[in-house]
């Protein structure tokens, strides 16, 4: 079983999703942030996780997802194989230089060691990943907070120093300040 950047970052953000979904959907915005992923990669993580019916999602105003399943009954090999676009069991291709009776002298070793891996990513579920974060101490902030935070943001230079930022802004300006 191969794990890329891609199954560590829908279990992350899963993770992420199934901590702060207790009061409603969550954007995915606040988990781009939060986890300093790209929004538009996150889209494409969340639309495969619900093709694969991990996720709901609610759309408009207060919209975001939410878990389709009990964080127990979600499984970190669910989510890799929902994302990284492989069947359980599927053994990756030997390369093309690898010769015929290397592979049946070593096949059965990465059989096994497949299946060892995903057993245990069968075991460990979101639930558990939740509670060793909050066992870290990470807490989760309630919406408005996190809104807020978000929202908290530098005004543009121009517009701290006095100068304005368009011409609208610039015709709006008393004469004797455009001097």
């Amino acid at each position: 079983m191969r794990i890329t950047t891609r199954g560590q970052l829908a279990v992350s953000a899963m993770t992420d999703l199934a901590m702060r979904q207790n009061t409603g959907p969550v954007a995915l915005s606040t988990i781009s942030a939060r986890q300093g992923t790209s929004l538009s990669y996150l889209e494409q993580l969340f639309s495969a996780l619900k093709r694969a019916g991990l996720v709901d999602s609610t759309r408009g105003p207060g919209g975001g997802y939410a878990l389709a399943h009990k964080p127990e009954q979600v499984s970190v090999a669910d989510i890799v194989v929902a994302v990284e676009n492989h069947k359980p069991g599927e053994e990756a291709a030997p390369a093309a230089h690898v010769s015929s009776q290397m592979v049946s002298m070593t096949g059965s070793l990465w059989t096994a060691f497949n299946a060892r891996v995903l057993e245990y990513l069968q075991s460990v579920t979101l639930r558990d990943l939740v509670a060793e974060q909050q066992a870290r101490g990470v807490r989760v902030e309630s919406p408005v907070v996190a809104r807020a935070k978000l929202a908290r943001r530098p005004a543009p230079l121009m517009a701290r120093a006095g100068v304005p930022n368009s011409v609208f802004a610039l015709g709006a300006m008393p004469a004797l300040a455009r001097k």
